[in-house]
């Protein structure tokens, strides 16, 4: 019996070794050769060429990254899958241990050639060489990318805007009788999907539509799947350290018309809130997104007013001026000597000399006799015409004061319409913000 013991033995063992993890793993490697041996990655597996392969998609937007509005691009974190059944890779799962689902590596199976039609640059995606597949031939291609897309960007609503960025996902070679595109869920499902959204950043996601096509061209029909990915603003730190603030700019720029025009002291007041609007409007440019394309609807309201506040203070440096020029182009009040004066300081003034307008005074001793009617007649004259040009310098301050307070007038209503204006346009884009939230929420 002796003899004996070392078959049963090795006959214990191969009855273990059946049961054994090793058996298992012996069946994935047949599989796996068995799958591979004999596969062509580089022809499309189909039995009858004539059959498309239908690849399904679906993406699920994971967070806004950001939103560069100079130029026009987009970077969002999604999840990516496509589906698509490989007729060579299939297996009964009886005839290996029950293994109905393997991982292969991409690299040695086809693939579809789906690209995003508006891709830019692919940033810190991870390369994930497997793929799943099951017994039936199902492929299934899951990933994360970090994709860079072109976008219309419109900032004319900025701080409440809405971007609407597409994803346009289609085969760059093979045309529609070769790959079609379909959904792997149902569009509804994708739209109001939003459970794997970040929703802690400055943009929220209100929806992803999507919409098939076929786009025809002169190499042939290509279908097409497109993701419209709808994302809003959160307007509320824009509004606390931009608009508030430059409401109440405008409003103390507005309470400076209350100052008299001739004060000078407005002249003052003004080039103090000049220099505010500077400072305000180069920390405003910092804040607001820069586009060619469009120009944020506040940057322009702001730059309306401060051209009003440059007018303004420019009509008051023109009035003081004239002013100034009106009251010293007036004659000085003259100095008028009669034959009895008492002044022994200085000699008596000629009223002709006066009336030909010669700047120093000239006094003759003896310029008629005492009491004739001659003087009397030259000093009232001189009198009259003093008056006269004195009259009328009154009068050109006048006028000019009255010109310029209508202007005045006319600058402060056009100022208060354009701030009802601006008042206006942002609650309007809030109540549009405001209601694409209601959508949002029905």
């Amino acid at each position: 019996m002796a003899p004996l013991w070392p078959f049963i033995l090795v006959a214990a063992s191969e009855i273990l070794a059946i049961d054994t993890p090793h058996s298992r793993n012996s069946a994935l490697y047949r599989l796996t050769k068995q799958l591979l041996q004999k596969h062509h990655k580089k022809v499309r597996p189909v039995h009858d060429w004539t059959v498309a392969t239908t690849v399904h998609l679906d993406v699920l937007v994971h967070a806004v990254l950001d939103v560069d509005a100079q130029n026009q691009k987009l970077k969002t974190s999604i999840w990516y899958q496509e589906v698509w059944d490989d007729e060579f890779l299939s297996w009964n799962p009886s005839m290996f241990d029950e293994i109905r689902e393997i991982s292969l590596p991409l690299s040695d199976i086809w693939a579809p050639d789906i690209i995003i039609n508006e891709l830019v640059d692919v940033e810190g995606s991870p390369d994930l060489p497997y793929v799943y597949v099951n017994s039936s031939g199902t492929i299934k291609n899951s990933k994360p990318m970090q994709v860079v897309t072109t976008c219309s960007l419109e900032t004319y609503a900025f701080p409440f805007d809405i971007q609407n960025c597409s994803l346009t996902f289609s085969s760059i070679l093979h045309t529609v009788e070769d790959v079609n595109l379909a959904f792997l869920r149902s569009r509804d499902d994708i739209k109001q999907d939003k459970k794997e959204f970040m929703n802690d950043s400055e943009w929220e996601l209100l929806s992803v539509s999507s919409t098939y096509n076929i786009l025809q061209s002169s190499a042939g029909d290509f279908a097409q799947i497109q993701f419209n990915v709808v994302i809003r603003r959160r307007p509320l730190v824009y509004i606390v350290s931009l608009l508030i603030p430059s409401i109440f700019l405008m409003l103390v720029d507005l309470g400076s018309f209350y100052l008299p025009p001739t004060c000078r002291a407005r002249i003052m007041f003004k080039t103090s809130v000049l220099v505010g609007y500077t400072v305000f409007r180069v920390n405003m440019s910092d804040e607001m997104p820069r586009s060619a394309v469009s120009t944020p609807l506040i940057g322009v309201f702001f730059t309306v007013c401060m051209a009003f506040l440059v007018i303004s203070l420019f009509k008051s440096i023109l009035l003081v001026k004239l002013l100034h020029d009106e009251r010293n182009s007036g004659q000085e009040r003259p100095l008028f000597c009669f034959q009895g004066d008492t002044d022994v300081d200085g000699p008596r003034v000629d009223p002709r000399a006066q009336l030909a307008g010669v700047p120093e005074p000239i006094c003759r001793e003896h310029l008629a006799p005492t009491g004739t009617l001659e003087e009397v007649w030259f000093q009232l004259k001189s009198i009259s015409t003093y008056f006269q040009t004195w009259d009328q310098s009154d009068q050109q301050e006048v006028k000019w004061l009255a010109l310029l307070e209508r202007f005045d007038r006319l600058l402060f209503q056009a100022y208060t319409i354009m701030l009802g204006l601006y008042a206006i346009t942002l609650c309007s884009l809030w109540a549009l913000w405001g209601s694409s939230w209601r959508l949002r929420a029905g």
